[in-house]
């Protein structure tokens, strides 16, 4: 299946670049690789299932075996019963909670197996689409009065009471299923996929811990401590841009807090913005009568192509340490595109639907890329042979 068949290009004639030149985006897509549809996390904070999927997906792809829809309430499921144990170990004094982070996805994988979304979606509970905000406070009132230990030790009763929970909104997990007119069981879903999880490589740029070596990213979402190996920052981008030029999509944790994270204009900057410049235009008057918030809003609100701060492996540090740069979302990076002036961007793909300028597809910016990532997940075989080397692999 080829990549256009897939996901969505950006066709723009001669006359409406022309015309958009200095006031809209204008992108040409340079290579976008096999992807599987556009899904919706709808109100639910599970984008670490729906990106890792998708990402998994598109190994299927990759590998030939065809187009799969995968269960993101499945592996939620599983993720939130083993967080409710450890989150219990911990007499509750860890994460819990509807995030999950890259790994979560081949810990299921391994420890579980996998199921379709045609097996097991998720909807038990009066919904057409996802929402998890009873759910989750349920669950955690339930596990926060478990931890209170009221009877001085605890029951054999209360994960059973719990699963109950999962069970009532998300289903009950069946033993067998059928797909393709072939009976399964997750793992032996799993099985015939057959993907290896060791094949898949995460990857962050952090300078408090060594370089070239794995260590346990400080993230509240990093449930079970989970491994993550470190590179230089510039590193970390030829790893993407090798993986996209031999056919891979990259799995992909950032932060999307940001002003310059435009999502229903399907792109994301890191804008230099110029605090004294930003008033030219505006009646000095009115400028200062406006909010603050008001104030951030007008400085960012760009309508084209603008100049980006420089990124530095000591500014990405530093907004990793002071909460700036936080673990928010996963997404899948898909391919790469140049915008009316040449700046390069990565092609990404999101789960909050198709509603969008793009129809679910939105582009970051290098600086934003570099500035915003938390973590990556990439096939080995995406990763530049220099580069696993350092890694002793």
């Amino acid at each position: 299946m080829c990549a256009a068949a897939l996901s969505p290009q950006v066709a723009v004639s001669a006359a409406a670049k022309d015309k958009a030149q200095d006031t809209a985006f204008v992108f040409t897509d340079v290579k976008v690789n096999p992807t599987t549809s556009v899904k919706d996390q709808n109100k639910s904070g599970t984008c670490w299932s729906f990106s890792g999927l998708s990402f998994l997906e598109d190994e299927l792809l990759k590998k030939g075996k065809g187009e799969y829809d995968l269960s993101e309430m499945y592996v939620a499921r599983q993720c939130y019963i083993d967080k409710a144990i450890n989150f219990v170990r911990y007499y509750g004094k860890t994460n819990f909670g509807e995030g999950g982070g890259l790994l979560d996805i081949p810990y299921v994988y391994n420890k579980y197996g996998m199921m379709p979304e045609s097996a097991y979606d998720g909807l038990e509970y009066g919904e057409e689409k996802h929402d998890h905000g009873e759910l989750a406070a349920v669950l955690t009132a339930y596990l926060n009065e478990i931890v209170k230990n009221p009877n001085k030790k605890l029951s054999t009763a209360w994960l059973k009471g719990y699963i109950g929970i999962l069970d009532a909104y998300l289903g009950e997990v069946p033993e067998t299923f059928e797909y393709d007119g072939k009976t399964y069981t997750p793992r032996s879903f799993a099985d015939e996929l057959g993907l290896d999880m060791n094949d898949y490589l995460p990857v962050t740029s952090f300078t408090h811990h060594e370089f070239y070596k794995p260590f346990v990213l400080e993230v509240p979402d990093n449930w079970d401590h989970g491994l993550y190996y470190n590179v230089p920052m510039e590193e970390l981008l030829q790893i993407v841009d090798n993986a996209i030029d031999k056919g891979y999509t990259v799995l992909w944790a950032a932060d999307v807090s940001e002003k310059g994270f435009k999502w229903y204009d399907g792109v994301a900057l890191m804008p230099k913005v110029d605090r004294k410049k930003s008033m030219e235009g505006t009646e000095l008057d009115r400028w200062v009568k406006l909010k603050d918030s008001e104030k951030e809003d007008k400085m960012y609100d760009f309508k084209g192509p603008v100049e980006e701060i420089t990124v530095t492996q000591e500014s990405r540090q530093q907004g990793f340490d002071n909460y700036e740069t936080t673990d928010d979302h996963g997404m899948v990076i898909v391919g790469k595109a140049v915008d009316q002036k040449g700046n390069k961007y990565y092609k990404v793909k999101n789960s909050w639907d198709s509603e969008q300028v793009y129809k679910g597809y939105f582009y970051i910016s290098m600086p934003y890329f570099l500035a915003k990532t938390m973590s990556i997940m990439v096939n080995k075989d995406g990763v530049p042979a220099g580069i696993l080397e350092k890694l002793n692999m």
